[in-house]
């Protein structure tokens, strides 16, 4: 809204003083929920702390998910999610819109940091105890499926970080190759070489322990 009115300096010559006055109210939760991400992260440059969380509320379950398959530990996967949305927020004037989807710089710093814990030495801990099985009539079936599941895990932490890092986006977040290369800033060729090498070392892995998981989860 301009102001406009005359005013008359000091040395006595009159000029117009033209005021822009800004009297548009904040976007509203649920406009900011209407927002793409690049859209969320122009607003947060402007230091938006409501359209941050609703950044964090859009990205934070999968991203975790994600660092928790690679690392197998929660607390170790919420500080992992936490160092990189805590990126988002204190680098927030420099992000260059366009530049990369969002989903795909948060999984590559989610990855990344990852390996970087996986590649520290650190003292043993005792291993998350998994939830009881709930008791009913198929409670024989569930125990089968937890303990294949649990099996499956295992073996995926014997795989080198690139190949356990790709089959989670391929296996867990149902990506592409072209996305997969993407996060892990490679080819796609790269990308079909790990996938391979990682099956293959997975079925070695549960071979060499006797274990039938398409069984545990397809008889009835």
């Amino acid at each position: 809204m301009a102001i406009s009115k005359s005013e008359t300096t000091s040395d006595g010559f009159e000029g117009d003083l033209n005021i822009e006055v800004d009297r548009t109210p904040p976007p509203t939760v649920s406009e900011l929920k209407s927002l793409s991400d690049d859209g969320l992260l122009e607003l947060i440059a402007a230091d938006n702390e409501d359209a941050f969380q609703i950044l964090v509320e859009r990205h934070v379950d999968r991203g975790y998910a994600v660092a928790y398959r690679i690392l197998r530990n929660g607390s170790d996967a919420e500080d992992v999610v936490q160092d990189a949305f805590l990126q988002v927020w204190t680098r927030r004037e420099v992000w260059q819109s366009g530049r990369a989807k969002f989903s795909t710089w948060l999984f590559r710093v989610v990855s990344n940091r990852c390996i970087d814990l996986l590649r520290k030495p650190k003292a043993e801990t005792v291993a998350e105890l998994p939830e009881l099985a709930d008791s009913s009539s198929n409670q024989s079936k569930d125990l089968e499926r937890q303990e294949a599941t649990e099996l499956l895990e295992r073996a995926m932490t014997e795989l080198p970080d690139q190949q356990r890092i790709a089959l989670v986006f391929s296996y867990n977040e149902n990506m592409s190759n072209g996305e997969i290369a993407e996060i892990m800033d490679t080819t796609v060729s790269a990308v079909e070489s790990l996938l391979k090498r990682g099956r293959q070392k997975l079925r070695d892995l549960l071979k060499s322990q006797g274990a039938d998981i398409l069984t545990a989860f397809t008889n009835s």
